[in-house]
């Protein structure tokens, strides 16, 4: 089973590109959709442990969790101890239930893929990526995005340079959906070239 890691700096088009390869019928695990259940369910009495104050009604105030530990290098690598170990076991268990499936190809959306170090987990590496000005324009679009939680957010991340420079494959997202979708066809027709070698 080849496993393709797909990630991308924030604001690049990542998730839209995970869900093109879905569209083409290949199973995706999605680690921020991992992350939104498990601050609803398993990681919940953890985080309130943590940091009491951002949970509200048994669920993980996002918001409130993102302003406690964005400037709190300290508090946030705290965050990571909790939550990254249950993403990673439930990510193992994506991939246990595509092999017992025969999945020929499998892709991890993964936005943090190289720095908690999961590039090691994967056979092939796809980039996501866009303009500076595009990105900015994007995640300062989003509800309650402010520019210094976006600085603040970019600063966490490595730079989407040294991710390309790594990358078996590079989505240019600048352009429109169809741009990306033939992209991603490109790949996905390159994967099974390689398969059939």
């Amino acid at each position: 089973m080849l496993v393709i890691g797909v990630t991308g700096s924030i604001g690049m088009g990542k998730s839209a590109t995970a869900r093109l390869f879905r569209e083409a019928g290949i199973a995706v695990y999605d680690a921020d959709a991992e992350v939104h259940t498990l601050y609803a369910g398993a990681a919940v009495p953890l985080i309130a442990r943590a940091f009491p104050d951002v949970v509200r009604d048994n669920v993980v105030d996002r918001s409130r969790l993102g302003q406690r530990v964005l400037s709190d290098p300290q508090a946030l690598r705290e965050l990571e101890s909790i939550v990254h170990p249950l993403v990673f076991a439930a990510r193992e268990d994506f991939l246990q239930a595509a092999r017992a499936a025969a999945a020929p190809v499998v892709v991890l959306d993964i936005p943090l893929l190289f720095e908690t170090g999961s590039e090691h987990s994967v056979d092939m590496i796809i980039v996501v990526s866009a303009g500076a000005a595009v990105q900015r324009a994007r995640v300062l679009a989003r509800p309650g995005m402010t520019e210094e939680r976006f600085e603040s957010m970019l600063a966490q991340q490595l730079p989407d340079s040294f991710k390309r420079q790594r990358a078996h494959f590079v989505v240019s997202t600048d352009r429109d959906f169809a741009y990306a979708r033939r992209q991603v066809h490109d790949i996905l027709r390159a994967v099974a070239a390689r398969a059939a070698c």
